[in-house]
């Protein structure tokens, strides 16, 4: 199974890469799908694209449910 994850951009670079954290984690993207990628937007990443751009409200969802699935395997 694949998982796209939120992330926010903390670094516009050349050539419509980009890096983007989530929890403490950074990677390189690209964001050549996107339009208009600014700093601290919150991008869907899947396999290292950014798929899809998310406002901040709903990325806030999106990551408590992601959260919230941590939490549920943990108390396992």
């Amino acid at each position: 199974m694949c998982l796209a994850v939120p992330m926010r951009v903390v670094e516009i670079l050349p050539d419509s890469k980009a890096v983007a954290e989530a929890e403490g984690i950074s990677r390189h993207v690209d964001v050549s799908l996107i339009d208009s990628v600014g700093l601290g937007d919150y991008l869907i990443i899947h396999a290292g694209f950014a798929i899809e751009k998310l406002d901040p409200k709903e990325a806030d969802a999106r990551l408590e449910l992601f959260a919230e699935m941590a939490r549920f395997e943990t108390d396992k």
